[in-house]
């Protein structure tokens, strides 16, 4: 992953990114995955995100995977929670009652560390890696969570008119990484306000993934 980037994204405060709601297509299409309250839904590389609180409000368990300690720190405090913190190899873990989450690298987080998950909710991840990076993630997702259901938020823009993140993810990359683990289903499509950044068109896709197995 790009460390140093995030990190200093992170210490700069340049987190454009971050929305001050709930983001809509969770609040509107979380009922898709048919989850039981309790359920526990996995976040990869969800910063602070208030997607965190709501799901919580809404009496699911939530991990979570985020690279920078003070996305971390600040949530908690946001939550007014103080966790318990373990070091785990090269990841720490953050945990209070039905929140965990896992700081550092992604991909140094294991299954075991992780745990059973009911669902993953990826709206932050898949879009923020270079196109080199992103098999790689789809792999050690599915290796980590299948066969876990997923909701999956993708941007689609030009990409030659504003680089990212969050980069521009069109339905055929979706395909290539999961098609053959997942059913996909498009459940909306809306165009982003304002355009991405304010600079261009852009439009934002919720996919529903059902695995094709289960265990």
């Amino acid at each position: 992953m790009q460390h140093d980037f995030w990190h200093q994204k992170w210490q700069k405060n340049e987190i454009g990114f971050h929305l001050d709601e709930a983001n809509p297509l969770l609040v509107a299409h979380l009922s898709s995955l048919n989850l039981k309250l309790g359920s526990r839904v996995f976040l990869p590389l969800c910063g602070k995100t208030l997607d965190i609180a709501w799901l919580l409000a809404q009496g699911y368990r939530v991990v979570g995977a985020e690279l920078s300690e003070i996305a971390i720190q600040d949530l908690f405090e946001n939550l007014g929670l103080i966790p318990t913190i373990s070091q785990l190899g090269e990841v720490a873990q953050y945990s209070t009652l039905n929140l965990d989450m896992f700081v550092g690298d992604i991909f140094h987080v294991s299954p075991d560390m992780l745990g059973g998950v009911d669902a993953v909710y990826d709206r932050a991840a898949l879009v923020a890696l270079p196109a080199e990076m992103r098999k790689d993630y789809a792999a050690h997702l599915m290796a980590l969570t299948y066969p876990a259901p997923q909701l999956l938020v993708c941007f689609e823009y030009d990409q030659a008119l504003q680089a990212g993140p969050p980069f521009s993810i069109e339905a055929g990359e979706v395909k290539l990484h999961y098609q053959t683990s997942y059913d996909l289903t498009l459940l909306a499509s809306v165009g982003v306000a304002g355009g991405l950044k304010g600079k261009c068109a852009a439009t934002e896709h919720v996919w529903h993934m059902r695995p094709l197995h289960s265990v």
